[in-house]
């Protein structure tokens, strides 16, 4: 190797400590907010019971597949996605700043949400929403706007926690991969889990858990004659499991070049369905209870998103006893859940530009994740914030995230027809081998679901407006958000490089160590 340049692009990359390490830290990025308020109501509007099935079955032909496909573009390029993606063909480099940009704006508004739950640990205390959680979350708490796209005041009530979350998420970028992110994730996970536990416990101990729980998991067996069910499903998976925006490709890069992708792609799978499962019976356990309060059907109280975590629970905690104390574990699992997540989301964006320009890990994080955190807290902290959120959310995962996802397979098995060479990098280091099922789950199966997904939901955005919002805001707060992030992606990848600074190098200097080992 003494003949290659020893530029930035060759100088030793960091490693996690240990795979346990990397395991909490790919679980963490994985089990989000969508976990505890998307999947239950996914699950519970597409047959119940019944949707395991189909759910099982997309893990399995595409949320894992596709796991192990970033793990191995991570470890074996080792480096970030715009420089693995380079490596793997100078053209595709524009996939990895796409999935950058889609990442920043991602982090932007992702962090909002923790800061909402942040307010709302201490709510819970005095059950400050008193009677009507609905009016305090929109008029008193956000001070939400009449119309969207329409920005008047500031609302210090948000700012202040979200200033305070980006510096606990800078904070811990600043000390880096093991020092930083994997001592975080090892108090984290275990501390959610803890949480959720003793959440799903007190759930199951109110009257009325399992009318909840026969809703939840009553099988509907019809429902899977339904395209749009298993549109769902892999729907789910392949917004769950962090693929598709780099962070797995990110985090793989820091592997050790003898680590078992496989094993570690079926643990972080399973382990996140896990949860999901367990926060679909904490949910519906709890939403029993409410139904029963009120004399009504489970389906009248069934909701997701916002509604469940900011209206619903509220609603719920203070009918149940100790309902602050349900209240405060409630809303410290969304924190932590969310702020592993939130730290995943922004290390790929800090991790590009420290392999781009060769910055030091200090600078790149205070002034990459500082400018992250300035656009969220002037956009967001605002009484229109929820509408950017809700219009840019529901755009960069359709048209950001899962279209990404497609580029990436067609790209790399059709265009490229790496698969063969992939497969036989991670077979070298895996206990599980992986099959032609691997091929063909993610040449044939993996873009057929993501093709019909996007068609799908082309058609029903061209014939109705989102949310019925005004055409002119969603012209330039989601479509715009979700094509600028494309467009900004291929300008990046366009930015002239300075001689010799060339992750091709690093390409090839990768390559021949791992030969010489």
């Amino acid at each position: 190797m003494s003949h290659l340049p020893q530029d930035r692009w060759t100088l030793p990359r960091e490693q996690w400590a240990t795979r346990a390490g990397f395991l909490l830290a790919a679980i963490g990025s994985a089990i989000g907010l969508g976990n505890i308020w998307r999947f239950p109501a996914i699950t519970y509007e597409n047959g119940g019971g019944a949707f395991l099935l189909p759910y099982l079955i997309a893990l399995l032909t595409a949320g894992i597949p596709l796991l192990i496909l970033e793990y191995t573009v991570g470890r074996k390029y080792r480096a970030s996605p715009p420089a693995a993606f380079r490596q793997l063909a100078r053209p595709a480099e524009f996939i990895g700043w796409w999935q950058v940009v889609i990442c920043f704006v991602i982090a932007t508004y992702y962090a909002v949400i923790l800061a909402w739950a942040v307010r709302y640990v201490g709510f819970s205390v005095g059950q400050t929403w008193g009677d009507d959680p609905d009016t305090f979350l929109f008029e008193d708490f956000l001070q939400l706007s009449d119309e969207p796209g329409t920005v008047t005041a500031f609302v210090p009530g948000v700012a202040w926690p979200l200033i305070a979350v980006w510096l606990v998420v800078l904070a811990i970028l600043v000390f880096g991969v093991r020092r930083g992110i994997e001592r975080a994730n090892k108090i984290f996970i275990p501390l959610l889990v803890l949480f959720f536990l003793i959440l799903v416990v007190r759930a199951l101990t109110l009257e009325g858990a399992d009318i909840g729980l026969d809703a939840f998991f009553r099988p509907d067996w019809d429902a899977l004659t339904v395209g749009s069910v298993w549109v769902a499903a892999y729907g789910q998976i392949f917004f769950s499991l962090s693929i598709g925006f780099g962070i797995m490709i990110t985090y793989a890069s820091y592997l050790r070049r003898r680590a078992d992708l496989t094993g570690s792609a079926l643990v972080a799978g399973f382990a996140n369905s896990s949860f999901e499962i367990l926060a679909g019976i904490g949910v519906f356990a709890t939403l029993g209870f409410m139904a029963l309060q009120a004399d009504i059907a489970v389906d009248e109280v069934a909701t997701s998103g916002l509604g469940l975590a900011f209206i619903a629970f509220p609603q719920i905690i203070s009918e149940m006893p100790l309902g602050t104390f349900f209240g405060v574990l409630f809303f410290s699992s969304l924190v932590v859940a969310g702020l592993s997540s939130l730290i995943s989301i922004v290390q790929v964006v800090v991790s590009s530009v420290q392999d781009r320009t060769g910055l030091g890990r200090l600078p790149t994080v205070l002034g990459v994740g500082g400018a992250v955190g300035l656009v969220s807290v002037l956009l967001f902290s605002t009484d229109g914030g929820l509408y950017f959120l809700d219009a840019a959310d529901h755009f960069i995962n359709q048209y950001g995230i899962a279209l990404a996802a497609l580029v990436i397979v067609i790209t790399i098995s059709w265009i490229l027809r790496r698969l063969p060479s992939l497969q036989e990098n991670a077979d070298a280091t895996s206990a599980v081998m992986l099959g032609k099922w691997w091929r063909l789950c993610l040449a044939i199966i993996t873009p057929l679901v993501l093709g019909w997904m996007m068609i799908d939901s082309l058609w029903t955005e061209l014939t109705e407006n989102y949310e019925e919002y005004p055409t002119s805001f969603l012209l330039y707060a989601g479509w715009g958000v979700a094509i600028g992030a494309l467009v900004l992606g291929i300008l990046l990848a366009l930015l002239p490089r300075k001689r010799g600074n060339d992750p091709g190098v690093a390409g090839k200097s990768g390559t021949s160590e791992g030969r010489s080992r």
